[in-house]
């Protein structure tokens, strides 16, 4: 041990060593404890929004307020560093943050960034809110357990947050606890239980494919097309997600070069629009729900699309699983009255025949 480490700071009766994290915090400049956590989130907006005039729109505050606080900041940081943060340039210019600024933009995004994630984990680890995500094709399984547990949550006052969430995404938001429960779908194999790594799951239902078309008879008479007719059928087809397992286990990864592909379709709502516009004649590849509700008139769709079904002898027999998925074990560390442990004996409960 050096001498520097040996050197002890003395505060009244209290020894500190001159090396610990406590004598750092008291050795802290006094311009920069009377920072506040205001204005370095005015300083993250003026970076983000280029200058306090837009800086001042997206915080509703008067621009001179703005102003004063960066000039606040622009003081302070000279007098710790020797630098200002934020430099006004030309007319129209964006503000020009130094190499002091842009480490304080930094330092001030981490922190801002380690607080919420940490306030937001605690506040759901304690059940003052819970997080659910949910496709537009499963948000009606939320509707039909919300009334269980509704008055439970108004009176504990339980903030419950929605957001939508596409299937592809939702293992990741699971995974970085940006939800807590999803509603939502995975490809399983007809009579195979479904599963995901790393999840507790409720099936709700499950269906297979269709298609929807706007081809005429004469170029797709049949109600309903084999593995083998699928290959050459003009289709509307994503390159990613659920609709995509699906074709990767019936054709393998190359499958589109299996497939008479036309025209990408990454939403069935995208897919739609091009059947409405006619500049494509093809079949989209969706749920058999969605295909009925497209036909119905349920969906934003033309009167002549028509209804094709999928046969039984895709090998292998696939199906989408609708269901609602959670983090695997995470539930047994609550009370069974946790606001997670509630809606997932609400959708237990719904889920029943």
């Amino acid at each position: 041990m050096d001498a520097s480490s040996r050197r002890l700071m003395t505060t009244d009766h209290v020894r500190i060593a001159a090396t610990s994290p406590l004598a750092r915090l008291l050795e802290t400049p006094v311009p920069f404890l009377d920072l506040t956590l205001d204005q370095l989130r005015t300083l993250l907006v003026v970076h983000s929004a280029g200058s306090p005039l837009a800086a001042s729109r997206i915080l509703r505050r008067e621009h001179s307020s703005v102003r004063k606080q960066l000039d606040t900041l622009n003081r302070a940081f000279q007098r710790i560093c020797g630098e200002v943060a934020a430099v006004k340039q030309g007319r129209g210019q964006d503000y020009l943050f130094t190499p002091t600024g842009q480490m304080a933009v930094r330092l001030a995004t981490d922190l801002f960034g380690d607080w919420s994630s940490a306030i937001t984990e605690r506040r759901r680890q304690l059940g003052a809110t819970v997080t659910v995500a949910t496709t537009e094709f499963t948000v009606d399984f939320l509707a039909q357990i919300w009334p269980q547990v509704a008055d439970e949550f108004t009176r504990r006052e339980i903030e419950l947050n929605i957001t939508h969430v596409r299937t592809r995404d939702f293992p990741a938001q699971l995974e970085s606890k940006t939800a807590d429960l999803v509603c939502g779908s995975i490809a399983v194999e007809h009579g195979q239980p479904a599963a995901l790594p790393g999840c507790d799951i409720i099936e709700w239902h499950r269906e297979g494919l269709a298609l929807v078309t706007n081809l005429p008879i004469r170029e797709l008479p049949v109600p309903a097309v084999d593995q083998e007719r699928l290959r050459t059928i003009p289709l509307l087809a994503p390159q990613a997600g659920l609709i995509a397992q699906f074709l990767i286990r019936w054709y393998g990864p190359d499958y589109r070069n299996q497939l008479r592909i036309v025209a990408e379709a990454d939403s069935i709502y995208y897919g739609l629009a091009l059947l409405r516009s006619n500049l494509v004649h093809a079949a989209l590849l969706t749920t058999q729900a969605a295909a009925e509700a497209a036909v119905e008139g349920r969906l934003p769709s033309n009167p002549g699309l028509r209804y094709v079904a999928l046969t039984d002898d895709f090998t292998p027999h696939m199906e989408i699983m609708a269901g609602i998925f959670a983090r695997q074990g995470e539930r047994e560390n609550y009370a069974p009255n946790h606001p997670l442990n509630l809606l997932w004996s609400a959708f237990l409960a719904g889920s029943r025949p």
